[in-house]
């Protein structure tokens, strides 16, 4: 045992900086994903265990407080944070509208709301980007991967995705950091709205580095979309596999068999 602990503090100093050891306290994951069952429940009352909400806004403001402290962040964070539930239910309200009006198959909002990976992976998004708008580090990370386990919807906390978004089926979506999304899009699954390979990528943090989806465009499963000047116009149609490095123009339709952009209203 002696020997096995010798070797192990050996391995501390010199895999230091490849596993840093850690002399601070982080936040605790389990009572990250607990915070996020509680704020869900908030966003969506009676769906998900009836709960008291006054009871449930105390538990989600202590929770939330323990991990600010943690992370030595101003506690009046919590409550900036937590003033911003209203509008962040009111966005949600809009993503199980276009979830209800673009799929045949659910039978009614309620189904949505309880069962559909796209509308969990959007709510816990939605609460994240909050808190990395109020510069709360590793919280949003935390939550975000914690979806993206449960759901295989990888969303970065960091995206900007505006209101009426309709994730259809979703496993193995991802959507990078500076990514931006426009109003009444629908992405299907295995899409990635990512950033081009290069070199030295960490000395691009901060840049744009992920494509712009402007308003009222669908993508269907498979495509790859790629690069911070990249955008994809509005009234666009991207069909499954198509792979895109370039912008497309409004009112574009993009299939596999076509090499640039074809008018709105060929085939696909």
């Amino acid at each position: 045992m002696k020997h096995l602990l010798a070797s192990l503090l050996d391995s501390y100093s010199k895999l230091g900086n490849s596993i840093p050891v850690n002399p601070h306290a982080l936040p605790n994951k389990d009572e990250v994903v607990e915070l996020v069952n509680k704020l869900h429940s908030l966003l969506f009352p009676g769906y998900f265990g009836n709960h008291k909400t006054d009871s449930l806004l105390k538990k989600a403001h202590h929770l939330l407080n323990k991990q600010l402290e943690l992370l030595h962040c101003k506690k009046e964070l919590g409550t900036e944070f937590l003033n911003k539930l209203p509008k962040i239910r009111a966005s949600l309200a809009t993503d199980v509208e276009a979830a209800s009006d673009g799929d045949p198959a659910a039978s009614d909002k309620q189904e949505i709301i309880i069962s559909y990976p796209g509308i969990y992976a959007i709510s816990v998004y939605r609460l994240a980007h909050e808190l990395e708008l109020l510069k709360i580090p590793k919280l949003p990370r935390i939550m975000t991967e914690h979806a993206h386990s449960v759901t295989g919807i990888d969303i970065h906390p960091g995206a900007q995705i505006g209101d009426y978004f309709f994730i259809d089926h979703g496993t193995g979506i991802v959507i990078g950091e500076t990514t931006v999304i426009g109003q009444h899009v629908k992405v299907y699954q295995g899409v990635t709205l990512g950033a081009l390979s290069t070199k030295g990528g960490n000395a691009l943090k901060g840049q744009k580095r992920h494509p712009t989806v402007e308003d009222n465009v669908t993508i269907y499963s498979g495509a790859s979309i790629f690069g911070g000047s990249t955008v994809i116009g509005k009234d666009s149609v991207l069909g499954s596999n198509v792979f895109v490095t370039s912008s497309v123009p409004p009112g574009s339709k993009l299939s596999i068999h076509t090499s640039k952009s074809v008018a709105a209203g060929s085939m696909l």
